[in-house]
């Protein structure tokens, strides 16, 4: 989330102050639980933390792990609660602060409890970061590579073509603006409205998954405790309820 323009001069005015506010240095981890802390196995699924009880939705409910990487820290005073849940998208213009800096190379791993995802027709999944419109057309992306798994152990791949600028970082997730907010009643499942980058699971061969891993590409802007790919939620577009009959 480096200054670039006069859009970027004021959105990193606005990073600077809530992170004085939050006290979160680049040498903080500030794991919310001890059994969700960075560097976590995102092998063993059942060690997730969740945001406590509430109504089955198509968000993330739990952090598997959380690994940050250098130029991480943004966000971690709210961590988890911060990816977990709707999107709070500030629209084309800009960026949410509602969101968790990876680092470089950091990674996040999440569960979803209430609903997994699903194949169906077109987009199952779709990610959200904070990506903004620049004066010209373009817009500013911190790119980030997307996994998802069945099983928690092992992970599927979409491939991600994160210095191809000119090609719009095919395969990628913090590539495209954010609409959806629970503020502005843009449906965070509609693909067609949301925002995000979207995913098919099909593409990896899966017919289901129901954790997914979102890993800051490496080649992106790192500074202070803002750097790299900056999350805001995941959401189930296809799925099935993973929730039990009561008997």
């Amino acid at each position: 989330m480096s200054s670039r323009g006069s859009s970027l001069l004021l959105r990193g005015a606005a990073l600077a102050v809530l992170v004085a506010l939050s006290a979160c240095g680049d040498e903080t981890e500030a794991p919310a639980t001890p059994d969700a802390g960075p560097g976590t196995d995102a092998g063993t699924p059942d060690s997730g933390t969740d945001a406590g009880s509430r109504p089955a939705d198509p968000y993330a409910d739990a952090v598997v792990s959380f690994a940050p990487g250098e130029g991480a820290g943004f966000g971690q005073d709210l961590f988890p609660g911060v990816v977990l849940g709707p999107p709070t998208g500030a629209g084309p213009d800009n960026g949410s602060l509602d969101v968790l800096s990876l680092g470089r190379g950091g990674s996040i791993t999440l569960r979803f409890d209430d609903v997994g995802l699903v194949d169906g027709p077109g987009v199952d999944l779709l990610v959200f970061e904070n990506a903004f419109a620049l004066p010209g057309g373009a817009t500013y992306t911190e790119t980030g590579r997307v996994s998802v798994s069945e099983d928690g152990v092992t992970f599927h791949d979409f491939a991600c073509a994160s210095t191809d600028a000119a090609g719009g970082y095919p395969g990628c997730a913090g590539v495209r603006t954010v609409q959806a907010n629970p503020a502005n009643g843009v449906s965070a499942t509609d693909p067609a409205v949301a925002g995000g980058d979207s995913f098919d699971l099909a593409t990896v061969g899966l017919t289901r998954a129901r954790y997914v891993r979102i890993t800051d590409s490496g080649n992106n802007r790192y500074g202070d405790t803002a750097g790299g790919f900056d999350l805001d939620a995941v959401a189930v577009v296809n799925g099935e309820s993973l929730q039990r009959p009561s008997p």
